[in-house]
Parts: structure tokens; C-alpha cells; sequence
């Protein structure tokens, strides 16, 4: 689970985006903010696990994205934030047909979406799309989660399987004993079975990913982004050193190899 992803980040950084509402193939309304620069490009930003689009990573990457002359649109999963919808532990699927939505909208308008940006669970979410879509370009995996199974038993406790099978789902309490949020059966299953090696194995040659991670990450141990490495066909890895699963003293170096990274790979598509 990403930590901090409450914290928010003033638009002193930028001009103030635009909020911008789109539809999923649900019904449901996805909230989302638009950092404008009038580029033909767009950049579409994920958050993780419990996050939303006012997270200050998702935020400041935008902003970096502006002052690079390159639009960025940052929003809330449904269920997440502003969005409508029930949040969901899992919902990968569901999250990648939110995405692909956000997508069709910009592309209808005559955009063309030259990258997408994930971190933490949102990380999962750009791969799981490039693997199943091959229409963008340029993917960037922040955090992204390679082995499934591992942190569910830190979080859930050792007997995990035994308790939602007899139950059908597990509530996540605060230490004040307050429900988070419930992990279902289903939504436990679903995470379990998403396979991040056939989907690394999926992403098309043409489309270039970079995965960020720290190498002092507290949530996905830095041997995940290793492991994207190796099964990424057209791949960059850049670990940060001492850098931990929010980038919190790190955000210097984050934001410039995201967004130069961006910035080289879609002029050279132009």
C-alpha cells in the first residue's frame, strides 16, 4: 500500500488545471484535472493504491510536464477521490478500463496520448494496459508491484486465505480500530492471479517503458523493478538510490527522469 498519497501540492507550480469530467464504459463519472499547454500531446498521469489525483507526486509531475510544453491530465480511479464508483482492493481490470476510457476521450478529441504514468498500484495499471492495448507509446512505471502475492500477508496476516474463505472478505482497520477499506474474496483473487510476467511479456517491442523504483522502498522491494527489467522487451531501469516507496526526499530526482525521459521519447516520435 503507498503511503502519504494523501498529501496534496499547491498549483503554485503551474497554471491551474482544468477539471475535466469523463465517463467509464460503467456509467460512472471520472474526475480528472487538465494541465493544458495546447500541445497535441497528452500525458496521462495513475495514482496508487488509495491515492487520487491531488497525491503531490501525480502533481508535481504534471507541473514538470507543463513547464516541458507537454499537456498532462492527472485523475481519480473510480471509486478513488472525486470519481464515482465503490472503491475496490483490487480492481486492475477495472482500473485499466478506466484508463483506456480517459484515453478514447483524448483521442476523440484529436489528441494524441504519447504516454502514461503510473506509480505504485498505478504502476501495474500502465503495464496491464500496454500489455493488452498497444496504442501508446511511451509507458512509465513508477513502483509498479512485479510479484503479486508478496505484501498481502504483512497487510492481511498469515492465515489470509483461511479467514476471507470463511468470511468472504477482510477488513483493513486503523489502529483506532476505524475500517480503511474491505478486501473481498474476489477482489483478494483477482490481485493473486494478475500475472505481471505475462503481461511484461505482452508489451509490444515499439513501446518504450521506463521503470523508476527506489532501492529503499518500505512497500515493493526494489527486486520488482529488477524483475520488469528482465522481461520488458524495450526497456530502461533507473533505481534511486536511497529513495524509499514515496520518493519523499527524493522527488528532485524522480520528477527530471520522468519528465526528461517523456520529453526525449516523444520528440522522437514527432
Amino acid at each position: 500500500m503507498a503511503t502519504g498519497e494523501s498529501t496534496t501540492t499547491s498549483t503554485n507550480l503551474g497554471t491551474e488545471p482544468k477539471k475535466i469530467i469523463i465517463q467509464n464504459n460503467y456509467g460512472e463519472k471520472l474526475v480528472g484535472l487538465l494541465h493544458e499547454t495546447g500541445s497535441k500531446e497528452i500525458v496521462i498521469l495513475c495514482h496508487g493504491l488509495q491515492g487520487t489525483k491531488e497525491y503531490s507526486m501525480m502533481a508535481e509531475l504534471s507541473f514538470a510536464l507543463e513547464k516541458q510544453g507537454i499537456s498532462a491530465f492527472r485523475f481519480d480511479f473510480s471509486g478513488n477521490g472525486e470519481s464515482e464508483g465503490s472503491f475496490g482492493f483490487a480492481n486492475y481490470r477495472k482500473e485499466v478500463d478506466d484508463l483506456h476510457a480517459v484515453i478514447q476521450h483524448f483521442t476523440a478529441a484529436n489528441r494524441i496520448v504519447s504516454a502514461i504514468i503510473g506509480h505504485s498500484k498505478g504502476g501495474n495499471a500502465v503495464v496491464l494496459y500496454a500489455s493488452l492495448h498497444h496504442d501508446i507509446p511511451i509507458v512509465v512505471n513508477v513502483s509498479g508491484r512485479f510479484k503479486m502475492g508478496r505484501g498481502i500477508e504483512k497487510l492481511l496476516g498469515s492465515d489470509y486465505l483461511e479467514r476471507v474463505k470463511k468470511d468472504g472478505f477482510i477488513d483493513i482497520k486503523s489502529q483506532a480500530g476505524k475500517v480503511l477499506f474491505r478486501v473481498t474474496e474476489e477482489s483478494l483473487m483477482e490481485r493473486l492471479n494478475t500475472d505481471m510476467h505475462e503481461a511484461g511479456l505482452k508489451v509490444d517491442q515499439d513501446c518504450k517503458v521506463l521503470t523508476v523504483h527506489g532501492s529503499a522502498d518500505e512497500v515493493i522491494p526494489v527486486e520488482d523493478a529488477l524483475a520488469f527489467a528482465k522481461i520488458i522487451p524495450n526497456h530502461e531501469l533507473r533505481i534511486i538510490e536511497g529513495a524509499n516507496h514515496d520518493y519523499s526526499n527524493h522527488r528532485d530526482e524522480l520528477v527530471p527522469i520522468v519528465s526528461d525521459f517523456i520529453k526525449a521519447n516523444v520528440h522522437r516520435l514527432l
